[in-house]
């Protein structure tokens, strides 16, 4: 994932947070009632799904992606997203996410698994399909499962395992009544079983120290799944994926998949060019293809006045590009993951959880919804909850510990932790500020009358260089307040006669804004975020903030990084007070969302072990409500303690969830079965190309392209 969607799995975190009784009111747990608080997912997958008998029997699907893995391990720490469409495609999987995000047996390895034991210990019963076979033929069983527990247990330190969480659970694994059983027996009770053994690899992998270190880094040798990999040729970036011979489920309908590393700013050129087939899209190489299928003669931004503008030779390639680009359409879902304003609570201001709250108060999260996903036609809802997403089992809205938008609320919040409105400032002004601070305010009025457009249009990716400059200037000389295109000063100590307005003269407008201070220090929080092209929505969001936090006093340093730095030398080392980055969804929260909300411990170097926290604000109660989740196997129970548990995230103010990712897939208009597959796994021998004369039948949300991308 990028920055936009940061899914690294290992590092830190830290911070205490105080739940002062009568402060918080945390609000009666949704699913108590008969009405299912989880819901149904904003929106359905965008596959163009199709009946497999109107498919071709044949075809290579060229997908672009962002990078050929450095591991095909997905148990390894350098695993990447390609890893894992790898592994989905080539190994078996005992369960996998239906449309709903929710775990369903997958019918190719599994006649059933269920838990047959519950005392003394909890048993799983997995019964795998009597066809079921590696690809070099040997059968599927219990031995495959046991290399990969004692792999994965955190027993034995020679493999280098990235996690282990529920491995570490398992007492014995072992043969049932016939070759085709495995018992799972556990040495403490685990709720999310289910997460386990998906993806299942081969003793021959799993077996050894350095089979699992090294020998699943570049090759596959034994696979199980409608496709194996035939080639990764890291010289020309790309892994090949091809029939797997041996597999006794639905034969997949391509005869290849060619996973290729393309650049996110050249996949227009690419799938104009017919060198790629689908590819994952920004908001304006989806316009680009919504415009390239209107009716000819329409005028857009795209074709029309920008076009005549370009010189001769490059309107021509335009041209050509757009031409070539009708036969792709956009297909477009939301994301399995969600974008969230962190709020480092380790030192300075944000350590103060009245701060942190009043951050979250000033915040109108519909509006930022909106200006992300209303101009792509997705739905602009914020997400409710840190644990799960809407239509997921545990997903319930439980921001209401928190609370919405409220001026008022925030600068009390403010007030309380000692932060005076026009208080001194120990810092002199530098010399030439002044007019840095003039330039600012013209830039951001120019900003914001862009970002006020109603139609959406040039909000989402819009990152004017000298807009950003402007603003940032501003934001870092707190005694000046930009309102109504005018520069006032603040008034200070000794000043000349006649310096103040008559008595009874009217305040200037938005006073009750002015930067906030307190033992002589402006509160200015420094907000990282990444440089690089492909993070302009992040940009766009983060200007939005700062002037939603300005509005209660609270000032914003912007401090843009360089893309690789941003989360190893910021985000994971807390070099930052405010940073927007996505974690990935999980159906199963009590395992994997733990340690992103752990309260930081100390290590025995007197470090502080964040794990994955990088807020570094954590309590114990959320510690103890995510342990009994996990070890609670009544399902409607677990889900009740996960909600309570993302209760008290949102009561901490330590993240705010913002809204679901966008998801934009560019997809040839006859590939079918693919494309923006939601919160759903990827089921690959059912993709393919239509065959000739066939229609297809459109999916839950059609096949229709964002207006306004």
């Amino acid at each position: 994932m990028s920055q936009h969607g940061v899914g690294p799995r290992a590092v830190s975190r830290s911070v205490a947070f105080l739940l002062t009784a009568g402060v918080l009111a945390v609000p009666a747990l949704a699913g108590c009632g008969s009405e299912d608080p989880a819901g149904k997912p904003l929106v359905g997958q965008d596959i163009q799904p199709v009946a497999r008998d109107r498919i071709t029997d044949g075809g290579t699907l060229r997908w672009a992606v962002d990078s050929v893995p450095d591991t095909l391990n997905t148990f390894q720490s350098d695993a990447d997203a390609t890893t894992t469409r790898v592994a989905q495609a080539v190994l078996p999987s005992m369960f996998r996410m239906n449309a709903d995000g929710r775990p369903e047996r997958n019918p190719a390895y599994l006649e059933s698994a269920e838990v047959v034991e519950t005392e003394p210990k909890q048993v799983v019963l997995y019964k795998l399909d009597q066809q079921a076979v590696w690809s070099d033929g040997r059968e599927i069983g219990a031995a495959d499962f046991a290399a990969q527990w004692r792999a994965l247990s955190g027993k034995d330190t020679a493999y280098w395992t990235a996690r282990n969480a529920g491995y570490d659970r398992i007492q014995k694994i072992e043969r049932g009544d016939n070759a085709l059983e495995v018992r799972v027996t556990f040495s403490r009770p685990y709720a999310d079983w289910r997460s386990l053994f998906s993806p299942l690899y081969p003793k021959d992998v799993m077996g050894t120290p350095d089979s699992f270190n090294d020998g699943a880094r570049k090759k596959l040798k034994v696979t199980a799944g409608p496709f194996t990999v035939k080639k990764l040729n890291r010289k020309d970036e790309q892994i090949t994926l091809t029939r797997n011979p041996r597999w006794w489920g639905r034969p997949a309908k391509l005869s290849e998949i060619v996973l290729r590393t393309v650049p996110r700013d050249k996949r227009a050129a690419e799938l104009a060019a017919g060198t790629i087939d689908l590819a994952e899209i920004a908001p304006s190489e989806a316009r680009r293809i919504t415009v390239a299928a209107r009716p000819r003669g329409s005028s857009s931004p795209v074709m029309g006045p920008e076009a005549d503008k370009k010189p001769r030779k490059a309107a021509a390639k335009h041209a050509r590009q757009q031409q070539a680009l009708r036969g792709f359409e956009v297909r477009k879902s939301l994301e399995p993951a969600f974008t969230q304003l962190a709020l480092n609570g380790a030192e300075g201001p944000l350590a103060d959880e009245r701060v942190r709250r009043a951050v979250a108060r000033a915040l109108d999260r519909k509006e930022l919804a909106k200006a992300v996903l209303k101009p792509l036609g997705l739905p602009a809802v914020p997400v409710g909850s840190h644990l799960a997403l809407s239509g997921q089992a545990a997903y319930a809205d439980n921001s209401g510990a928190l609370g919405g938008q409220d001026t008022k609320e925030a600068q009390a919040l403010l007030a309380d932790a000692g932060w005076v409105r026009g208080g001194p400032i120990k810092e002199q002004k530098k010399k030439g500020e002044k007019a840095a601070g003039a330039e600012g305010e013209k830039a951001g009025r120019s900003s914001e009358d862009k970002a006020r457009n109603d139609d959406g249009e040039d909000i989402v990716g819009s990152d004017d260089k000298d807009q950003q400059d402007g603003k940032a200037h501003r934001e870092k000389d707190p005694a000046h307040l930009a309102q109504d295109g005018k520069q006032y000063k603040q008034p200070h100590q000794g000043g000349a006669p006649g310096a103040y307005a008559p008595m009874g003269t009217a305040a200037p407008a938005g006073r009750e804004a002015a930067p906030l201070a307190k033992n002589g220090k402006p509160l200015t929080l420094r907000f990282v975020l990444p440089s690089g092209a492909g993070s302009q929505t992040l940009r766009t969001v983060a200007d939005r903030i700062s002037r939603m936090l300005e509005r209660v006093g609270i000032g914003t340093e912007i401090s843009k990084v360089s893309d690789e730095s941003y989360f190893k030398d910021h985000i994971a080392s807390g070099q930052y007070d405010l940073a927007l980055y996505s974690w990935p969804a999980s159906a199963f929260p009590a395992t994997d969302a733990r340690p992103v909300y752990a309260k930081p411990v100390p290590a025995a170097d007197g470090s502080l072990n964040v794990e994955q926290n990088y807020t570094r604000v954590g309590t114990d109660q959320v510690d103890q409500l995510f342990d009994q989740a996990v070890a609670t196997l009544d399902e409607g129970e677990s889900r009740s303690l996960i909600r309570k548990a993302d209760s008290r995230i949102w009561a901490a103010a330590g993240s705010i969830p913002l809204f679901q990712r966008p998801q934009l897939i560019a997809a040839r208009k006859n590939l079918v079965n693919a494309g923006a597959f939601g919160l759903g796994t990827p089921v690959y021998e059912d993709m393919g190309f239509l065959k000739k004369g066939a229609k297809p039948v459109s999916g839950p949300s059609g096949a229709s392209s964002p207006s306004g991308a």
